[in-house]
């Protein structure tokens, strides 16, 4: 009997940690803490905040790092093993883990890690979760305009190596100079001015591979990207009213059946 009432009583907290931990007020809160940790963490990096406000600075980072610990280990305690079935929680557990490596002097790289504390909004705003989930499913589209794009990366900078090398060794004197020179040309970063024109001072067709080389990567392929990400949007955005559209078809056939028995025994 004792046993029956101590894991009754297990079972109503551990639902009540449930509830409490899965409202929104809770939510709320801890999308707050979110913002709020990645603010302090941004004026840490001031010299003068942290003239005048250091302490108070710090002592908000800790709060919101016991807040984080506090949250994850209530979800633990209520989930158990099937809190890393969730990917999202994984998100968090790496996310929060990682900002709690020991650091000091030195050890620079660690401190800067705590700003990715902020990334927890992904997992905290469901718009951005959709973002995310339109981004994972666009990958194996993108495989392929990236290994097309690589192609004509690789061609171009065969052909500029070959034609423009000789002249031009900072930029085009290897297969690698000439990549790195094309992708600042593909991204239209002082591509005329700093590159294409002095080189079509030595070379006055050079236009003739620059111009097609730009409206093809710039213009052409890496706007495919973004016709896949768009497309997988509305692929998720789609997904995710389903279930909505889904209920409202079961409550239509519902009521038609009501209708038709009610019918029915009016005729007998």
């Amino acid at each position: 009997m004792t046993e029956q009432t101590a894991n009754g009583t297990s079972s109503g907290l551990i639902a009540t940690l449930q509830r409490f931990i899965e409202s929104n007020a809770v939510r709320n809160f801890i999308l707050g803490v979110i913002i709020c940790n990645a603010a302090v963490l941004g004026l840490e990096t001031s010299k003068t905040a942290m003239q005048h406000a250091g302490y108070w600075l710090h002592l908000l980072d800790q709060i919101a790092v016991v807040i984080f610990i506090i949250e994850l280990t209530i979800k633990l305690v209520v989930y158990r093993l099937s809190f890393f079935k969730n990917g999202w929680n994984i998100f968090d557990f790496v996310i929060v883990t990682v900002t709690l490596l020991p650091s000091g002097e030195g050890t620079s790289v660690l401190r800067a890690l705590r700003i990715v504390r902020a990334f927890r909004l992904m997992s905290a705003v469901p718009s951005m979760r959709l973002v995310i989930f339109a981004l994972m499913s666009a990958i194996p589209g993108m495989a392929s305009v990236i290994a097309l794009l690589s192609l004509v990366f690789y061609v171009g900078a065969v052909m500029a190596t070959v034609l423009f090398g000789e002249q031009f060794q900072d930029w085009f004197g290897t297969i690698g100079a000439s990549l790195y020179s094309l992708f600042q040309i593909m991204t239209l970063e002082s591509w005329s001015m700093g590159i294409v024109r002095p080189v079509m001072d030595q070379f006055p067709l050079a236009w003739m591979f620059f111009i097609p080389f730009i409206l093809c990567t710039s213009f052409a392929v890496l706007n495919l990207f973004i016709a896949i990400i768009v497309s997988a949007m509305d692929d998720v955005q789609r997904a995710d009213r389903a279930p909505e559209k889904t209920n409202d078809d079961i409550i239509d056939e519902l009521k038609t059946l009501r209708a038709e028995i009610v019918a029915l025994k009016e005729k007998r």
